[in-house]
């Protein structure tokens, strides 16, 4: 097997195998230096408890008066050798030495050796300075931890030594018993970690919804793709409101750079964006207007869901503009559909009666059908073309006015009013979707009411500050319970099956325009609606 294949063999593929493998190498490299801690302070420790051992049973054997009586006679009667080797064996000792001022030895644990010289060198400083200490030399019993004490006269004169031994071996050994018990500790911490590593990859496989470290990186890198392909901005936050991301989309429209925004509070960077509300609730919201620097921008706001709590949330934003052009446009298709539906329809069946008459030789009667529908449709769009030099406003008048002929209801326009002077900031779109709802609206409540003189009327002007419309219907009013709630989300007085937004935006593009709607109603028959939108624009819109 060649280097690099054996290095991909062991190279961790899953998040246990990486924990393993990192908990694994710290856990060895902490056992090693802790080994080597404990051995080390464990051995110097014995070591100096024998030297100290040593040393006091040298003290105690050099103040015998017998040893240095007998010293002086140079022992006749060998009493050194047996108070020695009792001593030696009490002890536990390796040997216990007694020698004479030359070195010559009195005592040593085998006989054959005694009366010879001390072997090692280190007996200098104890025969000629009279100095005690502890030193560790290669005797003839072999390389040894010893002690040297002098034995002196009445006249401080250097008359011997004393010398306490044990073999370096049988030191090395006690020290590895002490440390069997430490090392049994370690290597049961040592399993405690592996266990505790094995048991914490599993639980964080678990709360990482057991994807791998690639898979993890592979997930954030296309969420970062993905998200800065997406045109709306988009900025995520945790439950606390901080925000955690935000794709280059969300920093054009809100005027920031990515410092400004990331890590710090939502209420504090952008406190119009409202987000409080889902992050307390757990709530999705949808199409919430909100103006951000200057601003308009639509906000959908979804909550991050864990167990039931909120561990976040993601907040998606577009400019209200773009959104506008886009209704504008789909609005646009969608009244000229409307328009070229009702006027087939309507076309096909006055085609239908024209022919009627002629098949009958009622040929007045088909001249003055024709003569009818011909100068009604052609007056308003001549009225409409001087009286409303705007074709997105005409042209939804002309659209309703199909629809009304096609419901069967007869829809009056003032002749006497005007729109000619319509501000450039109005954006006409928002006139379209009040006056189109509005008369929407109309029609719905008296096509509803079973009536058979069912009756719209639309009358505007544009004399003075404001710009006024007026919509009033032949319906059967709107109950005094519901007229303070018409214009909520949701609200419509036309029973079950309908969302009730018509009335909701005419309000929000009233707010928007700084407008204001009222609603005169008897509660028996008929409803008017007044619209008035300042000319003037006012600060903060």
């Amino acid at each position: 097997m060649s280097k690099l294949k054996f290095l991909d063999y062991i190279k961790p593929k899953t998040i246990q195998a990486y924990l393993v493998y990192m908990v694994t190498g710290m856990v060895l490299i902490q056992i090693g230096i802790t080994w080597f801690l404990v051995s080390d302070l464990t051995s110097n420790t014995l070591k100096e408890q024998i030297g100290m051992r040593a040393m006091q049973t040298s003290q105690t054997i050099a103040e015998v008066p017998m040893i240095r009586e007998a010293l002086l006679a140079e022992d006749p009667d060998g009493k050194i050798q047996v108070v020695a080797e009792n001593i030696r064996k009490k002890i536990g000792a390796t040997y216990v030495v007694v020698g004479d001022s030359t070195g010559k030895r009195y005592s040593h644990p085998v006989q054959e050796r005694v009366g010879k010289y001390f072997v090692g060198g280190d007996t200098g400083p104890v025969l000629k300075e009279g100095k005690s200490y502890v030193s560790e030399a290669v005797g003839t019993l072999g390389p040894s931890m010893r002690s040297f004490v002098p034995i002196l006269g009445d006249d401080s004169k250097i008359l011997g030594f004393v010398s306490v031994g044990y073999l370096t071996e049988n030191v090395q050994k006690n020290i590895s018993e002490h440390l069997n018990r430490p090392l049994w500790f370690i290597l049961g911490l040592t399993l405690i970690g592996l266990f505790s590593t094995a048991y914490i990859a599993r639980h964080l496989k678990r709360i990482t919804l057991n994807l791998e470290p690639a898979e993890i990186t592979n997930l954030y890198l296309e969420r970062g793709a993905v998200l800065e392909t997406i045109r709306e901005g988009v900025i995520a936050t945790d439950d606390k409101g901080e925000i955690r991301l935000a794709n280059k989309a969300a920093l054009n429209y809100t005027c920031f750079n990515s410092a400004e925004l990331v890590g710090k509070m939502m209420g504090d960077v952008i406190p119009c964006a409202g987000l409080d509300h889902a992050l307390t609730t757990g709530e999705s919201e949808y199409d919430q207007e909100r103006i951000v620097n200057g601003q308009e921008l639509i906000f959908n706001i979804v909550p991050v869901l864990q167990g039931g709590e909120v561990k976040g949330l993601v907040a998606s934003f577009r400019r209200k503009d773009e959104l506008d052009r886009v209704s504008h446009e789909l609005s646009s298709i969608q009244a000229y559909s409307e328009l070229l539906r009702a006027q087939t329809h309507e076309y096909s069946n006055k085609l239908h009666t024209i022919a009627g008459l002629i098949q009958i030789e009622a040929y007045q009667e088909a001249l003055d059908l024709i003569t009818c529908e011909s100068s009604g449709y052609e007056d308003l769009i001549m009225f409409l073309n001087k009286a409303v030099p705007h074709p997105v406003i005409a042209a939804i008048v002309i659209g309703k006015f199909n629809r009304a002929k096609e419901l069967k209801v007869k829809f009056d326009v003032d002749r006497e009013g005007t729109m000619v002077d319509v501000p450039d900031w109005i954006k006409q779109e928002k006139i379209v979707t009040i006056v189109g709802n509005l008369l929407d609206n109309a029609f719905d409540a008296v096509v509803g009411c079973g009536k058979k003189n069912c009756k719209v009327q639309l009358s505007f002007t544009d004399l003075g500050n404001d710009i006024v419309f007026e919509v009033e219907d032949s319906g059967p009013g709107i109950p005094s319970d519901k007229i303070d709630h018409i214009f909520e989300k949701g609200v419509s007085s036309k029973g079950t099956g309908r969302r009730g937004l018509g009335l909701y935006l005419v309000k929000q593009r009233l707010d928007e325009l700084g407008g204001f709607v009222s609603v005169s109603s008897d509660g028996v028959g008929g409803t008017l609606f007044s619209v008035i939108i300042p000319k003037i624009k006012r600060s903060g819109i």
